[in-house]
């Protein structure tokens, strides 16, 4: 008997009931009808499904087996023409064997075709569930292509926006610097000629005045001299020569009387010789008398030199007085020379600071000008590498689009082929049911005969393992590229395994997060401030939107998953953490004076993506200095650094970022809010109202009623009593508090030294911190105004300190800070000790020692022992590479222009996995350079010392320079 298929139209007239037939191949068949859907059971491999039409209860009823085994294509059909009512109470066809048989090869022959179409029919549903499912994996293809497209867009205008606002903050801040560097240029400017003219005013009139003194002086005393030499010489002059004078008359009257008279006697005498002879006497005495008048003009010549000399006396010493009044004068034109030179000077050194500072403002305004222009440059190089990325883009999605559209023009040509073969093939079985139902009947021994239906098909359509069900479901698949394995293998995300059972998702340790629908992401990034005049609403509206989009950040951020550590790896020591930690410390001396509290939580995503574990806070309790560290009541946090809310918030968005919040307590003193009756203030306030019996007996200024300190005195606040039991208990209470109530996770310890680590120990007991830092600040060893090269004692003070406490806090290391300040300078032999370890607290306790360069005492405004500038770079290297807990300085990371290379020392500690104890093996540390290898993957060099890993035998296998900063350090990773 030949095989025959029923088509699809069949079924658009023709109900599916499935039926199981329990009789023998021979007997005859009883159909129970049954309502629309299929049934089969399975002999052997075969599947056996049965479809019969009901056509009445009384109607000929037509069956048509599909059997289809695995191991064989032949088909068996069966045809019966009688009722389900085992009495046969209808009547048979009575059917020609001619035409049986002609009908029965015509089937045969369209069977055949149709067997033809079927296979080319299949090939099209193959055909068509693999474009199908290429088209599903195409769109998928297309939506993660478009997704992707749509995030680095939104990632290019989040970029653009970003770059945008930074060079509009940068333009700001240069023209705000610009402005305040001309008004203090003005100002100094100002400044420096009212000081120049002040002191040449000072200078000048002091000068002016002593000299024009000195000259009055000196004028003063030479023409009093003068006067008086003058009158001196005038009167002994005139006196002298009246008296010669007069001498002179009388002597030359008496002269001339006496020559008269002599002449007279002369001329009587020689009369009178001639006369008379006797009259000689009379000449003698007359020549006595001449000579006594001669010796009279000798006496009266003698004084006259004698008046001469004295003359003379006084005309050198007039000269003399002229000499000095010369010399005055001189003095005086000197003075006067000194003063226009001053003044000179001084003209030329205010001209020369006004050309320095036009300089200065010049190269100012060129600087800006280059950052505006270079700024400038790099924002239309970005805007046209977004436009080419967006074009890139735009183009990548036309072709998809346009490819995507040919195979749909593909596919819809194959489906419009396919329904006219289908259509065709249901005309051509429509002709062979109607000859089927008017001429066909089966023979006797043929009553259970059942043709094929649809050649077994609805077995490949409906079978749950069949090709097309499995292209459907997974669609294909495609290896992952190995340049895609290498990235995922780089980003490393720790995606959840598949699940094979319900339990094993229930008991899985990753935890799905609900991640933002598309659209919702879509909304939040296109919301726009609405229009409105009210500033307010503005303001705040703008902050939701802020709000939401960080929130879609962070989310965005953590993937889809979240790993849920295990016991081992969530476990926190209060002494270390968990020994990967890098501690921030957020604040400097001058934070008070801002919100910094809001500053600081704006920050917190941008410390997290940097590799920051950890942040320390600045004393969060109300003190009388405003920086924190004078603390009075302290459930009051509301201090100068933001109120109470405003530190909770910051506290929660620095868990948002996987950050930990550290507390600095200030346990040791604690000032008083009342006067006790003799004046002294030792009376707490607030919630823990303390009196003099909560103070030290021993602190000389608050007379303190309780026992002698533990350690040092405070000399500025009254020191705690910690052996009283209630400051104990209500120390632990008020810890417990901050941590519970505000958030915070870990403590730094202010200055330690104060009281004993006992105590230390069991406020950490009661308050369970992830990290506690104590500040045991002690001055190390120097001789001869030199750094000691053995500072064993210092750090063994430290170590005690850490050992009191049971190692349940750990320590700044000040030892390595204070050897680093002098090793950095070309004498790296400190960096190691006798025994070949790190000289600072390092050296013997490394998982409790917190290295540091700098904090808010040492630098920032105080400066009290601030790290070498020029050794920044080189001191971070060695603590971000060396074990224990680092930690990085406010300042630094965002004020000094190092923070690249932070980040880039991090990102290689990370890479390393270097960890607060790893060990260190240092291969040299002498006058020209310092070698160390942390842990097994880095070695790290210091200094100038021509040195790489090639060189040392130890070091075997491949090794690659990640940092290269020359002669400052250099550091290598294992490949």
């Amino acid at each position: 008997m030949g095989t025959s298929t029923l088509p699809d139209a069949l079924f658009g007239s023709i109900q599916y009931h499935p039926v199981i037939s329990s009789r023998r191949y021979h007997d005859p068949i009883q159909f129970f009808a049954v309502k629309s859907h299929f049934t089969s059971y399975r002999r052997r491999s075969g599947v056996k499904r049965v479809l019969f039409a009901d056509a009445g209860v009384c109607k000929t009823r037509h069956v048509a087996f599909s059997c289809m085994d695995d191991s064989t294509e032949a088909l068996t059909d069966f045809l019966d023409d009688g009722d389900s009512n085992s009495l046969g109470r209808s009547k048979l066809v009575e059917i020609d064997d001619n035409e049986l048989l002609a009908t029965r090869k015509s089937l045969s022959d369209v069977q055949a075709r149709n067997e033809t179409i079927e296979r080319e029919r299949d090939q099209l549903l193959e055909k068509l569930a693999r474009s199908e499912a290429k088209q599903k994996d195409y769109l998928s293809t297309v939506m993660h292509d478009k997704d992707l497209a749509i995030s680095e867009l939104e990632a290019a205008k989040a970029l653009f926006n970003r770059k945008l606002e930074q060079s509009l903050e940068e333009k700001f801040k240069l023209e705000s610097k610009l402005v305040l560097a001309k008004q203090d240029a003005v100002e100094l400017a100002v400044q420096v000629e009212k000081l120049a003219e002040i002191a040449f005013q000072q200078a000048t009139s002091h000068i002016l005045e002593d000299a024009q003194l000195r000259v009055s002086a000196a004028e003063a005393s030479a023409a009093e001299a003068a006067f008086q030499i003058e009158e001196q010489i005038r009167t002994a002059s005139e006196g002298a020569i009246t008296c010669v004078i007069q001498q002179s008359k009388d002597a030359i009257e008496k002269a001339l009387a006496v020559a008269e008279s002599a002449g007279d006697h002369t001329t009587n005498a020689m009369a009178a010789f001639v006369d008379n002879m006797d009259r000689v006497d009379e000449i003698v005495a007359v020549q006595s008398q001449n000579i006594k008048l001669s010796n009279t003009v000798n006496d009266l010549e003698s004084q006259l030199l004698v008046y001469k000399n004295e003359i003379e006396k006084l005309k050198l010493e007039l000269k003399q007085a002229r000499k000095e009044a010369k010399a005055y004068e001189l003095r005086a034109n000197d003075v006067e020379k000194l003063l226009l030179e001053f003044q000179e000077s001084s003209r030329k050194a205010a001209v020369q600071q006004e050309e320095e500072i036009k300089s200065s403002l010049e190269k100012v305004r060129k600087d800006a000008t280059e950052k505006k222009r270079a700024a400038s440059k790099a924002f239309k190089l970005e805007i046209e590498r977004m436009k080419a990325a967006i074009e890139a883009a735009k183009e990548t999605a036309r072709s998809q689009d346009e490819a995507y559209m040919r195979r749909c023009e593909a596919l819809q040509r194959s489906l419009r082929a396919a329904e006219a073969a289908s259509k065709t093939w249901r005309q051509r079985a429509e002709m062979a049911e109607d000859l089927l139902l008017r001429k066909t009947s089966p023979e006797e021994g043929d009553e259970e005969a059942v043709y094929c239906v649809n050649g077994g098909r609805i077995d490949f359509l409906m079978d749950d393992n069949s090709q097309k069900w499995r292209l459907l479901t997974d669609g294909p698949r495609r290896p992952t590229p190995e340049w895609m394995a290498r990235r995922i293998r780089s980003i490393r995300p720790r995606f959840p395994p598949r699940k094979t059972h319900v339990s094993e998702d229930m008991t899985s340790g990753f935890k799905t997060l609900d991640l933002p629908k598309p659209d919702e992401v879509w909304s939040i990034a296109q919301e726009k401030l609405k229009e409105g005049d009210a500033l307010v609403e503005h303001v705040m509206e703008k902050e939701v939107i802020e709000k939401k989009r960080k929130a879609l950040e962070r989310a965005l951020q953590r993937k889809t998953v979240k790993w849920q550590r295990t016991p081992e790896e969530t476990k926190l020591e209060s002494g270390t953490g968990t020994g990967r930690e890098i501690v921030f410390q957020g604040f400097n001396w001058e934070s008070w004076r801002r919100q910094w509290y809001l500053e600081l939580a704006n920050k917190a995503a941008d410390l997290s993506r940097c590799g920051i574990t950890a942040v320390w806070f600045p004393p969060p309790t109300e003190s009388v200095a405003p920086q924190g560290y004078m603390p009075s009541d302290l459930y009051n946090l509301n201090s100068a650094y933001g109120s109470l809310e405003e530190l909770k918030g910051c506290i929660e968005e620095m868990h948002n970022q996987d950050l930990l919040a550290l507390g600095d307590v200030v346990l040791n003193h604690r000032c008083a809010h009342k006067q006790s009756p003799n004046g002294v203030w030792n009376i707490f306030g607030g919630k823990l109202a303390w009196g003099p019996e909560a103070i030290v007996c021993d602190d000389p200024n608050f007379q303190g009623r309780g026992n002698p300190s533990s350690g040092d005195i405070f000399h500025a606040a009254p020191n705690i009593d910690h052996s009283q039991e209630f400051v104990r208990q209500d120390i632990k209470e008020w810890l417990n508090w901050l941590r519970n109530d505000v958030g915070f996770d870990g403590w730094r310890l202010d200055f330690v030294r104060g009281f004993s680590g006992a105590y230390v120990k069991e406020y950490i007991e009661a308050s369970n911190p992830a990290f506690s830092i104590g500040e045991y600040w002690d001055s190390l060893a120097y001789e001869g105004g030199n750094l000691c090269y053995n500072q064993d004692a210092h750090r063994q003070r430290i170590v005690n300190w850490i050992n009191a406490t049971g190692g349940s806090s750990s320590a700044f290391d000040v030892t390595t800070k204070g050897i680093l300040h002098s090793a950095l300078h070309n004498q790296y032999w400190r960096l190691i000790d006798p025994q070949g370890k790190p000289t600072g607290v390092m050296g013997w306790w490394p998982s409790r020692a917190v290295t540091f360069l700098e904090n808010h005492d040492t630098g920032s405004t105080q400066g009290h022992w601030p790290f070498p500038r020029d050794k920044l770079t080189q001191g971070y290297a060695y603590i971000l590479t060396h074990p224990g807990t680092p930690v990085i300085f406010y300042d630094h990371f965002y004020d000094f222009g190092i923070r690249d290379v932070i980040n880039e020392l991090i990102e290689a500690r990370r890479r390393a996995g270097i960890h607060c104890r790893s060990p260190l093996k240092i291969y040299h540390a002498n006058g020209d350079g310092y070698v160390a290898q942390i842990g097994d993957t880095l070695v790290m060099k210091l200094g100038h010392l021509d040195w790489n890993p090639s060189k040392e035998v130890h070091l075997d296998g491949a090794w690659q320079k990640f940092v290269d900063k020359g002669p400052e350090y250099q550091i290598w990773l294992r490949q």
